[in-house]
Formats: C-alpha cells, structure tokens, sequence
C-alpha cells in the first residue's frame, strides 16, 4: 500500500511567519518611501475625457494641459474593451472645480497642439472626495463586520475542535491577505480606489473557504484517529490530505484573473488593472495563508492551552490550614 506523503507545515511555522514578515518590511519601506496614491475619488478634482484619431504623445498632451492651467495632472489612455476606439483620461486632483473659460483654454491648447488628432471633449465630472471617503468608511465596516461573522460561524462550527481558537487562527490569516492586498497597492503604485473594497472582500471569501476546508478535515482526522496520532501529526496530514484541492482550486483562479490583468495592461483598462493584479496576488496570499499559516497557528494554541493545563494540574495544591478551636 502507498504510504501518505506528508509536510511538515506546523513546524515551519516559523519559516512562514518571516517569510510574511519580510513582505511586511518590503511593504512598509516602500510606503514610507514613496507612500500611498490615492485615486482621484477620494482625493477630490476633475476628470474629463478627449477622443481622439490617430497616434498621440501622451506625456506631450499632459504638459501642454499642465502649462495651460498651471497645475499637475495626469493623462492616461483608456481602451473600450472591443479596442475600438481610445480616449484620454485626463485627472486633475484639486477640491475646486475648472472654470468653463479654463476648460476652453484647454481645449484649445489641444486642437491647436495637435490639429491633425481632432481632439474632442466627450465628458466632464468634478468629484468630490466626501463622497468616496464616507463609501470607504462604509466598506471598512462590512470588513470588521464579516471578520465579527467569520469568528462567529467558525467558532459555532468547529466547537468540537475549540471553535473560538479555531476562529481566531482563521481571521488572523484573513487579516494578513488584506496587508498584503494593501500592500501590493502601495509596491505597484497603484491608487487605492473602490477596487481595493472589492478585491479586500472576494479575497476574504477565497481565503475563508479553503481555511475552513482544512478545519473540516482536522475535525474528520481527529473522529477517526482520536488520540492515537499527536496534534501536529493530524493537522500536518489534513492540510496535505486538503493540499492538491487548494492548490488547484487557487491555480485556476489566478490564472483567469491574471489574464484579465493581461489583457487589461494591453488594452490601458486602468480600472480593471486596479482590480486584476492585487486580486491575483491575492488568491496567492489566500492560499498560502490557509495552508501555511491557520492551521499552524491553531496547533501553536492548542499546544499552549494543554500545556498550560498540565502546569496547573502539576502543581501541588496548598493544604487548607487548621483552624484552631
């Protein structure tokens, strides 16, 4: 009969922890560097966007838009994703509005800098920034809210196995995939825009579904073996026995989200590349810490918990004193 392979995952527990530690390192350095981009949502300003025909210099068209208005703005290309036609987006983070003579001044810098272009001005939005911070606000709260309801739910569902313990070692992987979510923002430059909600919460849901896969079968190996294997050996054997799973069920989602991230860095999709790239990293960071960080960390803590259970059971208890008549 073939004999089960298995890894040592809670011994390396260690090995896992600095490995998440120095991505942390990383993260931080480049955000004290270099900081955080905010997208225009929430840092307040206007964007207007041009059509266009033929090939246009991008970095021209942003410095004659900047010694225009005398402000910094940025230009980008945005491609619909038939490619049939391209715009340029043009952001300008200011908390006023243009005035409708320095749109015109604008305009007409552009058609007399690039005549053979036909630049036309398809459309014009000043946003304002309350709007975007209060979403965000908002959308921390659905965070701390599910991570309240993933403590709940796995804390009732493995109560056989010390549900809370089991609850906690789970969120605190969660927690680690939203750092490194945040943090991919920060090392790619990208701007922290509404995208970031969205990838934070799909990849709680990816993350969370393959944690609580391995803790079913930590409490499946612990009905049928009892105490007849360790701790560590029956969470080593249920995270390979949940591996293969894991692995390809994570494999197949980062190599469609990666693709759309592909196609969307071709076609200058800035919306979706926001979106495409943190959550593929983030698939990644969601297996790896299902697999390599949850369920060591709740051995560690079942580990401590019956050792600090047989301490107190050693030690000698204190004779009543006698009272004396």
């Amino acid at each position: 009969m073939r004999k089960e392979r298995t890894f040592n995952f809670t011994k390396n527990l260690k090995i896992f922890a600095i490995i998440s530690c120095a991505i942390f390192v990383v993260g931080i350095v480049v955000n004290l560097i270099f900081g955080l981009e905010l997208d225009i949502n929430f840092k307040g300003g206007t964007i207007f966007t041009y059509s266009y025909t033929g090939d246009i210099d991008v970095n021209a068209v942003e410095q004659t838009i900047e010694e225009t208005i005398e402000q910094d703005v940025s230009v980008s290309q945005s491609t619909d994703i038939t490619g049939d036609s391209t715009n340029l987006v043009v952001s300008l983070a200011s908390s006023q509005s243009l005035s409708t003579e320095m749109q015109e001044n604008i305009g007409n810098a552009l058609n007399e800098k690039f005549p053979d272009n036909a630049l036309e001005r398809l459309s014009y939005n000043s946003v304002n920034p309350t709007i975007g911070s209060r979403f965000f606000a908002k959308s921390l709260y659905a965070v701390g809210l599910a991570a309240l309801l993933v403590i709940i739910y796995i804390g009732l569902r493995f109560r056989k196995i010390g549900g809370v313990s089991a609850g906690i070692s789970a969120l605190i992987a969660l927690i680690h995939d939203c750092i490194i979510v945040y943090f991919v923002y920060v090392i790619f430059g990208i701007p922290l825009d509404d995208n970031f909600v969205a990838v934070v919460l799909t990849i709680l849901g990816y993350s969370l579904n393959a944690t609580i896969v391995i803790f079913d079968r930590i409490r499946e190996n612990r009905r049928i073996y009892g105490q007849n294997i360790t701790l560590n050996e029956m969470v080593n054997k249920s995270v390979s026995q949940t591996l293969g799973r894991t692995i390809v069920t994570s494999l197949v989602t980062f190599v469609a989200i990666f693709t759309v991230f592909i196609v969307a860095y071709l076609r200058g999709l800035e919306s979706i590349i926001s979106f495409a790239l943190p959550m593929s990293i983030g698939v990644i960071s969601g297996c790896y810490s299902s697999v390599c960080l949850a369920s060591p960390l709740w051995v560690l803590w079942q580990n401590r918990k019956a050792k600090r259970a047989a301490d107190k059971a050693d030690k000698p208890k204190k004779p009543k004193a006698v009272k004396s008549k």
